[in-house]
C-alpha cells in the first residue's frame, strides 16, 4: 500500500514500542461490532508492526482478513497511544517466514526465556534457510510451527494520538501464558 507520508512517531512511542512485549487491536468483527484483542508483537523500528503468536488457528486473524482497517493501542508504559492502521495476513511461507523469526526472537528477549538453546535452535532454522536446503529432518518441525503460527502485518496509516487513562478493555478475558 502507497502512502504519502509515514506517520510522525513521537519519541515517547518509539521507546514504547520498542520495549513493550504486547499491544492492544481493535477490529471489526463479521457483524461489524468492534472487538479488542491483546497480541504480542514485533515493531520494525519503522511503520511497521507483526502481529502474531502461539501456533493454531485465530479467529481475529479471519477478521482482519475480511476487513483491514484497525487502530493499534499501547499498554504498556505511559503515555498510551492509539493509531490508525491497516493489517494484511501473510499466508506464503516464504514471505511470512522474516516477519516470525523477528517475531521469535523479540519473544526470545523476555526474562526466564533459555536464550542460549534457543538461539541456536533459531540460527539453525535461519542458517537452513538462507542455504535454501530443503525443510528436512528436524526442520520439518520448525517449519510445521512457523506455518500454523498467525502472521498479520500492520502498517501504521494515522498520527499517532496520546490517550489519557487505560486502554480500550478486552471484548473477551484473555490467560496470558507468559
Amino acid at each position: 500500500m502507497y502512502r504519502l507520508s509515514m506517520p510522525n512517531l513521537p519519541e515517547p512511542l518509539k521507546k514504547i514500542l520498542s520495549e513493550s512485549f504486547y499491544l492492544r487491536t481493535t477490529l471489526h468483527r463479521r457483524d461489524g461490532s468492534l472487538r479488542v484483542i491483546e497480541t504480542t508483537y514485533y515493531w520494525d523500528g519503522a511503520d511497521h508492526i507483526v502481529l502474531s503468536g502461539y501456533p493454531g488457528k485465530r479467529d481475529w486473524v479471519a477478521s482482519i482478513s475480511r476487513n483491514p482497517e484497525i487502530s493499534v493501542h499501547t499498554v504498556e508504559f505511559e503515555p498510551r497511544y492509539d493509531i490508525a492502521a491497516t493489517a494484511r495476513v501473510l499466508r506464503d511461507r516464504d514471505e511470512r517466514l522474516p516477519y516470525l523469526i523477528n517475531f521469535i526472537e523479540n519473544w526470545a528477549l523476555r526474562p526466564g526465556f533459555p536464550r542460549k538453546k534457543f538461539q541456536f535452535l533459531l540460527g539453525a532454522v535461519k542458517l537452513n534457510r538462507k542455504m535454501r536446503l530443503p525443510w528436512w529432518g528436524p526442520f520439518i518441525l520448525a517449519r510445521r510451527i512457523f506455518d500454523q503460527m498467525p502472521c498479520v502485518l500492520v502498517t501504521l496509516t494515522g498520527e499517532p494520538v496520546e490517550r489519557p487513562g487505560l486502554p480500550p478493555a478486552l471484548s473477551e478475558q484473555q490467560d496470558r501464558p507468559f
